[in-house]
């Protein structure tokens, strides 16, 4: 049984979806699971249908406005470099509204459910794969796993928005009388998970480098101070994921194939940029390819 594990990481989901493409259209791999974490999430409804197109042109043109009906921070770009700061008055408006959350992400909603159509979630209901997605239970303090088998079309749309709402600066989901935020914030690449449900090869693509390879840059304010905060919180999990899966993968004889990202490709993954995310799935399917050529290789001198 072969999954494919997709982490989280908000606009670097564009380089796993060229790793995705070249896996499965170059390398032929077919995956009788899918799991994906936040971005991940994003991705595997289509991936499982092999509409690699259709989610390329649809990922690769978010912005900002497809994903904040109320969007907490406002970004400057100064000589090539990208900062953020808050947003008061969005921020204030939003607070002075009720709301838990510094900005509002229904228009990401919106989005999921324009791009997933009713019938391609009956096709993905037919098939025989199953589609995962991570999402952190406040209510509980729980890691929940939810497979697009154990519900209907409106439930699962909102799991995936929900598995991507970075809290405290998307939107915070009361469902089923508990709270609900990214899933990212328990488990940002379940390897576990996957072994779990009885796969043998998993095929992990992690949206961070293998080895930490900068310092972040000194915080400029108390919105960018708060971002490295989970920024740092965040990198911690993923590392505790990764060594687990590979500690479980031992245990029960399965293997993991790690996809990290080469570069640094952003040190703020809340920033959507159609250029860089365009440029980001060509390195992802270049990547991977390099990769493929660099095992076989080696397997050839081994030989």
């Amino acid at each position: 049984m072969r999954a494919l594990v997709i982490s989280g990481g908000g606009s670097k989901g564009a380089f796993a979806g060229g790793v995705a493409q070249y896996l499965m259209e170059k390398k032929g791999h077919k995956y009788d699971l899918f799991i994906g974490t936040s971005t991940g999430s994003l991705l595997v409804s289509h991936l499982a249908l092999q509409k690699v197109e259709k989610i390329k042109r649809v990922y690769t043109n978010v912005n900002q406005n497809s994903i904040f009906n109320v969007c907490p921070f406002y970004i400057k770009r100064k000589k090539g470099v990208e900062t953020i700061g808050i947003n008061h008055f969005n921020v204030l408006l939003n607070l002075l509204r009720g709301s838990k959350t510094f900005g509002e992400s229904y228009n990401l909603k919106a989005l999921i459910k324009d791009t997933i159509t009713i019938a391609e979630f009956e096709t993905l209901k037919q098939m025989d794969v199953d589609i995962v997605v991570t999402v952190s239970n406040l209510s509980l303090n729980e890691v929940e796993y939810k497979s697009i088998n154990d519900f209907d079309y409106e439930d699962f749309c909102e799991w995936v928005w929900i598995s991507c709402n970075y809290t405290p600066f998307m939107s915070l989901v009361t469902k089923n009388g508990c709270e609900y935020a990214d899933g990212g914030l328990g488990s940002m690449v379940p390897i576990e998970e996957a072994i779990k449900r009885g796969a043998t090869v998993v095929d992990a693509i992690i949206l961070q480098t293998e080895v930490t390879q900068f310092n972040r840059m000194p915080s400029l304010n108390a919105f960018s101070l708060m971002t490295n905060m989970f920024a740092f919180m965040v990198d911690r999990i993923e590392n505790s994921n990764i060594r687990i899966g590979k500690f479980v993968a031992t245990n029960n004889d399965a293997i993991i194939n790690f996809y990290y990202t080469p570069t640094v490709l952003t040190t703020n993954s809340l920033v959507f940029r159609k250029d860089k995310m365009t440029q980001w799935w060509e390195r992802g399917v270049n990547y991977a390819k390099l990769k493929d050529q660099e095992s076989s290789q080696i397997n050839t001198n081994l030989e």
